[in-house]
Parts: structure tokens; sequence; C-alpha cells
């Protein structure tokens, strides 16, 4: 049933309005695979889904399936919308002179993830680049899709016209990692840094649990939308990331800057810190001493631990090909490639088992378990690591008290344990491994036995 909004909408559009929208419909299927900014649909802009009758609407509607005050909500608590008007500040400034640019707000270079950067020709009439990460940067041009949507057509339909599906976990990951991390045609490469620019860090089910929410997971959602753990959300994430990260080693237009790799692929911290912060120590999955350069393997290890409880040969063989990668990296580029592409292939197998896989009480006891272990065998001396093993067991956690595994009283004392994991993480060039390892053994004690 429409809302009693849309339907006055849909009364007030003239018999042309219903044709466009009639047309729209018959038009040809999108490329559902491809990435709202690559994708040819035309991009209508945010003011096209900002009206008061769709989704510009001050405050929520209580008798409505969705909010309809999502534009609002986007436009005053979501830090995509101000991505535009990050470029005009000092700092910005400052890596745009650095790398010999212009300026920041107009280079292609930045645009393409501080802006929905669409083609020219793909722009609407209302379409506006300084709207930021606007409504269309993830859901897709609208040409096609904002008619079936009006009209109240299904969630397929409505994908089916070219809207992208972000409730898919794996289509998320891709879709936030082509900014957060960087793609064939993007990428934050090290250079960039060098210039200014902040460190990278995701995680999936983080960085969508600390999103704005602009929608309601009630029974009309779950009615259109498959909605996966938190757990299996952060599991496929993990594997989206490090195939992304291989995929760009593996790369030479992306994973080599001269007769040096590309940098950015390796652990900042194993090369920035202050000299007087003797932090080294061996670890059982890296071959490597003390002053070697170290890819970042922090998706690495966390993917092993999930590869381990979901298919035990895909972990196994994880373990040995992190080791393997870590060695070819001291012999050359043409091993460090071979050994990159071998764990792709890994990867790309865990992806679908991890799609499918569902993650039952066992499963999370397991994982949150796992990734303690890991880092009391001390895995987590650095800093990446100890971040996205914060970032995990706080998902974990959350996964175990809305899946009920956890009671609320259990859930607060292991919170309360976390919080000793995000003080140890929470300035980077301050990090020491034996204060993180000790909130480890505190969380460790705070978890119910069974």
């Amino acid at each position: 049933m429409f809302h009693l909004n849309v339907r006055r909408l849909l009364r007030s559009l003239s018999g042309v309005a219903i044709a466009a929208i009639a047309l729209i419909w018959l038009a040809a299927p999108a490329d559902a695979q491809l990435l709202p900014q690559y994708a040819k649909d035309k991009h209508l802009g945010v003011a096209s889904c900002a009206g008061s009758t769709c989704h510009g609407g001050v405050q929520a509607y209580k008798d409505s399936p969705v909010l309809q005050n999502e534009y609002v909500t986007w436009q005053r608590e979501d830090t995509h919308a101000k991505a535009y008007q990050v470029l005009l500040n000092d700092r910005s400034k400052r890596i745009a002179a650095n790398l010999g640019l212009p300026a920041a707000h107009t280079a292609k270079i930045c645009l393409d993830c501080h802006s929905d950067n669409v083609d020219k020709g793909t722009r609407g009439r209302q379409f506006q680049v300084s709207d930021g990460v606007g409504c269309e940067s993830c859901h897709g041009g609208a040409i096609r899709w904002l008619g079936t949507h009006i009209a109240g057509a299904t969630h397929q339909e409505n994908i089916a016209a070219g809207l992208y599906p972000t409730e898919d976990p794996v289509k998320r990951a891709e879709l936030c990692l082509s900014c957060h991390f960087g793609d064939g045609k993007k990428f934050v490469t090290h250079r960039i840094m060098g210039a200014g620019h902040p460190r990278m860090s995701f995680e999936l089910d983080t960085f969508t649990a600390i999103q704005p929410a602009h929608f309601r997971v009630d029974a009309d959602y779950l009615k259109r939308k498959r909605v996966l753990s938190g757990v299996q959300t952060w599991a496929i994430g993990q594997a989206i990331h490090l195939r992304e990260f291989l995929e760009a080693m593996v790369d030479p237009k992306i994973g080599r800057d001269g007769i040096f790799p590309e940098l950015v692929l390796f652990d900042c911290f194993a090369c920035h810190h202050p000299m007087s912060n003797l932090r080294w120590q061996k670890r059982d999955s890296s071959p490597l001493g003390p002053g070697v350069v170290r890819i970042n393997d922090s998706n690495m290890i966390m993917l092993r631990v999930i590869a381990s409880h979901v298919d035990a040969a895909l972990g196994n063989a994880l373990k040995a090909q992190t080791t393997k990668l870590h060695t070819a990296s001291t012999q050359g580029a043409e091993e460090t490639t071979a050994a990159a592409k071998e764990m792709l292939s890994t990867v790309n197998k865990l992806v679908s088992k991890l799609a499918s896989h569902n993650f039952a009480k066992k499963d999370m006891e397991a994982l949150l378990n796992g990734v303690i272990g890991e880092g009391m065998r001390g895995e987590f001396s650095d800093y990446a690591t100890a971040e996205q093993a914060t970032m995990a067991l706080g998902s974990i956690v959350n996964a175990m008290r809305t899946a009920k595994v956890i009671s609320d009283a259990q859930y607060k004392t292991i919170s309360d344990a976390l919080n000793g994991a995000y003080d140890a993480t929470a300035k980077d060039e301050a990090y020491k491994p034996t204060q993180f390892v000790d909130a480890l053994r505190k969380i460790a004690a705070a978890i119910p036995k069974t």
C-alpha cells in the first residue's frame, strides 16, 4: 500500500509525466554489477529526492513504511554531505599544492571520492558536484529507477531498473571500498598520503553502524530486503577488502610507483613511528625481521580467523599464503605478484562461502575467541592489525547481543572490557602492543564460559 503522500504525488503528476515514467520502466535493464559512478545512468542530483512528499520531510513520518526524512538526515548528520566542502579547507589546499594541482575542488583525483563525480554527459539539470557524496553516489543514477520507485515497485524491480543494491554486503563493500581504499580507476596512493591526506582505514560493519541511519529495519524492511548479521557483514567486508587489496597489488598500474612498490599497500607503522618507540617483535605469521618494510596484513589475519571456522582447508591455505607473500616481498616484484595471485584465488573462494554461511552461536563464540587468541600470540604488535581487531571484536559482540547469544548484562560486561582495546588504539603513534594485549586479557575474562 502506498503512503498517502506518495498517492497524492502520483495524482499530481500530469499525463505526460505518467507517460515518461512508463517509458523509464521500459528502458533496458542496468548492469547491476557496475558501481554508480561508472554506470551510464544519468544522475539527477539530490534535489530529485528532497521533496517534502518524498525524502525531504523534517521529521520521520509515523505511518510510512519509510522514514521520508532521509534527505534531511543526510544533509544534517552525514559527513558524506560535507565531502566536497572538505576540499575547500586549508589542509586540502596544502595537499593540492604539494601534489602540483591547481585546486583540490577541481581536481578529478579528489572529486572522484569527495563528490558524485560522474561524467558530464550523465549529469541532470539539478545535479551539483558541490553536493558531495549524495544519494545517487550510493544508490545509482536515478533516471530509470526514480519512476518505478515513486510508483511503488518492489525492491527487486527497482534494482532491475538500476538501483544499486546497498543492502547486499558484497556490493556494499565494493561500493564503500572504491573510495575508502580504492579500485582500478581511483586510488589513494602513498604520494597522496605523503602530501597530507589522512591514513585510510575501513571495516564494513563498523562503518555501516556509525553511518547515520536513514532507514528503519522493521517488518516492512525485512519483507523487502535481506538483512545479515553484523558478524557476517564483518566477515564479508574483510574478504572483499583483502580481495581489493590483492587486486591492487597485482595491477601494474597501481601496485608499482617507479622502481618502488606502491607503499600504501604496506604497513604504515613499520616505518612511521618514533625511533624511541622500541616496539618491534617477532610474529609467527611473518618471517620478516626488524627494519623490513612489511605488507599490511591486517585483513589477512582477520580473514584467516574467519576462514578457519568456515572452511578449515581454506583457512590453512590462507595462513600459508600469508607467510609466502611476506617472504616473496623480499625477493622481487615477480615473486610478490605470483604470491598475491595465489592468495587472491583463495579469497575469491571464500567470498561466496561467507555470503551463504549461517553464522550461528558457535561461530560467533569461536570468532570472538579466535581474534583474541591471535592477539595473545602476538599477531597484533602492529597498529593496523590491532585497529582491525578492535573493530572486529565490537562487531562480533554486537552481533552476539542482537542474536541473544549473550544477555544485555553480559554485553555490558564485555563492552566495558572492550573499552580498554578502544583506549589502546585511540592514537596510532602512541600505540603500545603490551597495553592492547592487557585489554584482550580483560575481554577474554569477561566472556561468559559455556
